[in-house]
Formats: C-alpha cells, structure tokens, sequence
C-alpha cells in the first residue's frame, strides 16, 4: 500500500456485466477496477498489472463472446479477477496462448483488436492464471495478482 492510504479491512467485490460487440462501453469495467485499486492505495506496478489483465479479459469477452461478466475480489494480500462468457468458447487453448494467434475477424482487427496477445499479456501479469474452456458453451479465466 501506498504511505498515507488506508489497507482493505475486508473483501470488496464487484462484478460487471459485459455485452459482446459493445465496444462504445468496452474498457469501462477494467478502469472502475483501476480506480478503485488506485482509490484504496494499493502500489502503481501493482495497479498496472491488474488494470492490463481486467482490460484484456474485458476485450476478449466484448470481441469474442456473447455476453459475460468481470468479477473481482480485492483484498489486502491480492486480487483476483475472474472473467466468464458464453460464447464459442476456445478450441485449442495452447495454439490460443501463443503470441500473436487471433481467432478475431478482420473488421476487429481494422479496429485496432484482436492482435493475438491478450492472453499471453493476462498470464505475463499474472501470479496465478487459469483457463478453462468448452468449445460451443464459453470460457472462464481465473487471474489472481498478489500484492507483494
């Protein structure tokens, strides 16, 4: 925590709904948890890694699923974000990890998204990272950030 701000007496959560194709709203779920975490006083590099994995667990929902949500817990030790949708789900989730493969089609990709490094970005901030996906059904990643 930063000098002069108060720690987490106990869990705060939030959870955010997400709409697919919904890019005029999309990032404003990664910048309230950005606030917040800032709010409570919890470190800049600490911020920085939360802020990157919530906005590119929300893009990867908005691009590619139907709907979804963004949960997080914070308090004092870590922060876990948990993103979930319904959508295609991920067919081959070691080909997804790789950096620079993208499913997204190309008017995504003529907007500046879907460049293939969301989810390596998400596990490179990451203390704790878990990806589980059924193919057709939708797809939950767990990320957890310790405040150390």
């Amino acid at each position: 925590m930063e000098k002069g701000k108060k720690p987490v007496s106990k869990d705060i959560k939030h959870e955010y709904p997400i709409r697919g194709m919904d890019f005029v709203a999309a990032g404003e779920a990664s910048s309230n948890i950005k606030h917040t975490l800032q709010l409570i006083g919890f470190a800049p590099a600490i911020i920085r890694r939360a802020a990157i994995a919530a906005y590119e667990s929300e893009m990867n929902i908005v691009i590619h699923a139907t709907e979804g949500t963004l949960k997080t817990t914070i308090s004092p030790e870590r922060i876990e974000i948990i993103a979930a949708d319904t959508g295609p789900g991920i067919p081959d989730i070691e080909l997804a990890m790789r950096e620079g493969y993208s499913t997204a089609p190309d008017h995504i990709r003529e907007m500046g998204f879907g460049a293939g490094m969301g989810l390596p970005n998400i596990k490179n901030v990451s203390d704790e990272f878990t990806l589980d996906s059924t193919f057709g059904k939708g797809t939950t990643l767990k990320v957890v950030i310790y405040n150390q």
